[in-house]
């Protein structure tokens, strides 16, 4: 095991209407609120009722951006940044899923900093401050309800670039698993596939001496899959509702993660496949993520194989685990088109026209390798994305 830091500020507030306390938990800060949002799902739902209402009640000053979409916009963010300034924003309440609680996460950094936000995205410079932002979740995906990290889309440039630092966790989220009730199969469908995959990204390393967060990863994976089969059969099962938020949220707030090394190759692939395409996340990770297993399985078969073997009981060959590890893989496929998710670029109409234009951009231009669990040149990515295809 790796030595490790861990910490998590973030105050989760679980469970049937617990977004009706955003009024008061705002007004305890003291703050002026963004209430930031997408686009008109939570005012079809009525809770954008319910948390206006909430916040009236508790007197609390605020003023509203909506407009986020799934791969939010650098553009907004900026907006978000001036709004905050000239309204002296103190908390920024984020209400929706992952998209709207990374730009929340974006405006909140920005408005602190000099500088164009971008340069954080870009590695440019580094964070030191961040308005304090909190979470009303509609969408178990991202994880950013807990995480210190934050996506953003440059529409201009079509680049996707990711942000991790500490002082992104957000000072509170509000999750009550009835709010997720009404979403499209297929959007909890691509919540399922992003929350696995922010496990396995930590899940295939190349750390010895990780039981205890090995069968942490484990757990949460099975949990995930098995759950998703009743959710979808019965969209309004607590239980399982229940069960999938919670992963969600604990699949990325770095608890199982602690003391490994990590990939999250799959993820810098993806990034350049939505930001040329727009493809929803989780989509876009259940193409990537098996054509990667097929590409780098070899590095460490027995690594595929306890995969294939405690995730989805695959029996254990022993005289060739290699045709277990494969079939770990091939179950991993199934399950995702079990839950009506694409499985080859092909499947969201993308054909090979960017490929090579996509590994260039995750390598700059090849002059740097991705990856922990196997390193990866841009002539890999390449392959992967050649394997995703169809």
């Amino acid at each position: 095991m790796l030595n490790f830091d861990f910490y998590n500020k973030t105050k989760i507030f679980f469970g049937k209407d617990v977004e009706l306390q955003a009024g008061s938990l705002c007004k305890a800060t003291g703050a002026k609120v963004l209430l930031h949002y997408g686009g008109g799902s939570i005012k079809k739902s009525g809770l954008y009722d319910r948390i206006v209402k909430s916040l009236n009640d508790a007197d609390v000053q605020f003023v509203e951006l909506g407009g986020v979409q799934p791969n939010p916009r650098l553009s907004l963010v900026k907006e978000g940044i001036e709004l905050c300034r000239k309204e002296k924003i103190g908390l920024i309440l984020a209400v929706g899923g992952g998209s709207v609680a990374d730009s929340a996460k974006a405006i909140g950094v920005g408005v602190e900093y000099a500088g164009d936000v971008w340069d954080f995205y870009m590695g440019k410079a580094s964070p030191e401050k961040m308005l304090p932002v909190a979470v009303v979740l509609t969408i178990p995906a991202a994880g950013s309800e807990a995480s210190p990290s934050s996506v953003i889309s440059n529409e201009e440039a079509e680049l996707k670039k990711g942000l991790t630092n500490i002082i992104l966790r957000p000072e509170f989220s509000l999750l009550n698993p009835e709010l997720t009730y009404t979403l499209p199969d297929y959007q909890t469908a691509c919540g399922i596939a992003d929350m696995l995959a922010h496990v396995m990204e930590r899940y295939f390393t190349t750390t010895k001496g990780v039981e205890l967060s090995d069968r942490l990863c484990e757990s949460v994976m099975k949990t995930v899959i098995h759950q998703a089969y009743r959710v979808m059969q019965n969209p309004e099962d607590y239980t399982a509702r229940a069960e999938i938020m919670w992963a969600g949220t604990i699949a990325h707030n770095d608890m199982i993660g602690c003391g490994r090394s990590q990939d999250w190759s799959s993820h810098g692939i993806e990034h350049e496949i939505s930001a040329i395409y727009d493809v929803a996340h989780g989509a876009g990770l259940s193409v990537v993520f098996p054509a990667w297993m097929k590409h780098v399985y070899k590095s460490n078969v027995g690594r595929f194989a306890r995969f294939a073997h405690e995730v989805f009981n695959v029996d254990y060959d022993f005289e060739n685990p290699e045709s277990t590890a494969l079939q770990g893989i091939a179950e991993l496929e199934q399950f995702f088109r079990d839950i009506n998710l694409p499985v080859r670029l092909s499947d969201m109409d993308i054909d090979d026209t960017n490929i090579e234009k996509m590994a260039s951009k995750v390598t700059d231009d090849g002059s740097h390798t991705i990856g922990g669990f196997k390193e990866l040149t841009k002539s890999d990515i390449q392959n992967i994305l050649n394997l995703a295809l169809k």
